[in-house]
């Protein structure tokens, strides 16, 4: 019989095994100083662009003196317990029926973590009778939830409709013969691509096929629509969303995420979500700092123009430098460049030493082979000298990319690792 450890020795995984040369500095690095358009990364100052602050509202006056009161009068543990036993509060209740008003629906449900809260969503919907369609590119929460379902599951090519249609055409089939329903999940806006989920077209497809809607818009909900609901808004199908979900962590900059439907489809939710049942309730200082953060979406569209006047500053800019940005739809601002994964290390160390400018690097098993991104995100915080001297440095970096500069000072890198 083996260790148990011993896989761990013998591989760290496509992402571990560069851990002694990334850590610290392209995995796991530590931005320092006020959330802002511009942060302390290694002592020196540098333009941030990996701060899913969409709003600004991370460090906004407002907010800040909100959160500050919040802990005094309630301090960061109360309420003690979980919500069904001893953790329930008048200002939970607020903030679910405001969160529901403000995306069109009839009900929502506080969860403590986007992630777990997708996880056990999907876990609470479905049966072993049910089947699971979704988007081959959907986040890891998705997947992970997708993982616990003991019945079928069919994923479909990334926003492609025939590929939607083949496969409930299969769940279909298969759900006629077990009893059972069917679940399509798609993303509201995809975070590594910026794409908007194609929710109108699926929606459509409930005149031919009996399924279930679940959109998680973490990336749409705040930054897209006319009154910053969301990718259902925007596309005008939110009443076709049979389940929409959306986190506090990028628009609303805190903690928590909510699920919104139908009255009767949340009152069973909250009584068998098990990643709400068995956990400490959403903290006081968490429910009112995003009431306030709420309001702030409401009533100052301003944030969300002034967000939008930098999105367009960027994207248009990296467009007309000749750059590829994919088919983003969204503030979402990929940058797709040709490079192995150390000539990206080298890449990206250049443009944070010497440019000043931080942004996440993403390389392969996350994208294919021989591809290299870097994810751009957008606040209302940032300011067109900051963009421009992003534009500059990009044009760059490029240069000394196509030129093989990286591909030498990467060979060592490449050789320790034996690529």
């Amino acid at each position: 019989m083996k260790d148990l450890f011993d896989k761990i020795y013998k591989d760290k995984g496509p992402l571990g095994k560069w851990a002694e040369q990334a850590e610290g500095y392209f995995v796991f690095p530590k931005l320092e100083g006020p959330i802002s358009n511009r942060m302390k990364f290694k002592g020196k100052e540098v333009i941030t662009w990996s701060i899913n602050d969409y709003l600004g509202l991370a460090n906004h006056p407002e907010v800040r003196k909100v959160d500050a009161e919040a802990g005094v009068k309630w301090g960061s543990a109360y309420p003690m317990g979980a919500r069904m036993m001893s953790g329930h509060t008048d200002l939970h209740e607020q903030l679910q029926r405001e969160l529901a008003e403000f995306v069109s629906k009839e009900a929502a449900y506080l969860l403590n973590f986007g992630y777990q809260g997708m996880v056990s969503t999907i876990d609470a919907l479905v049966s072993k009778d049910d089947v699971i369609v979704y988007d081959v590119d959907a986040h890891a929460c998705i997947i992970d939830g997708v993982r616990l379902h003991l019945g079928q599951r069919f994923t479909y090519k990334h926003n492609d409709m025939e590929s939607i249609e083949k496969n409930l055409q299969r769940a279909t089939k298969v759900a006629e013969k077990t009893g059972g329903g069917i679940l399509l999940i798609s993303e509201g806006v995809f975070g590594m691509r910026g794409e908007q989920g194609r929710l109108k077209e699926i929606i459509a497809l409930k005149q031919k096929y009996n399924f279930r809607f679940f959109v998680d818009d973490a990336h749409g909900f705040g930054t897209l629509g006319k009154t910053g609901a969301g990718a259902g808004e925007e596309q005008g199908v939110q009443d076709g969303i049979d389940i929409y979900f959306a986190t506090f962590a990028k628009s609303m900059a805190s903690t928590g995420a909510f699920i919104a439907a139908d009255e009767e489809i949340i009152n069973y939710l909250k009584y068998n979500l098990r990643s709400q049942m068995f956990a400490k309730s959403l903290q006081m200082v968490l429910v009112e700092g995003a009431l306030k953060r709420l309001d702030m979406l409401r009533s100052m569209p301003e944030l969300k123009n002034k967000l939008w006047e930098n999105v367009n500053a960027l994207q248009g800019g990296l467009k007309k430098r000749g750059f590829d940005i994919g088919t983003t739809q969204s503030c979402v601002t990929p940058v797709y460049l040709k490079g192995s994964i150390p000539e990206a290390m080298a890449l990206v160390k250049d443009l944070r030493e010497n440019h000043g400018i931080f942004c996440s690097i993403v390389v392969y098993p996350v994208i294919p082979k021989g591809l290299i991104l870097l994810r751009m995100i957008p606040t209302a915080t940032h300011t067109m000298q900051d963009i421009e001297e992003t534009l500059e440095a990009f044009s760059a970096i490029r240069e000394r990319l196509e030129n093989g500069t990286y591909k030498r000072l990467s060979a060592a890198v490449s050789a320790a690792m034996g690529e």
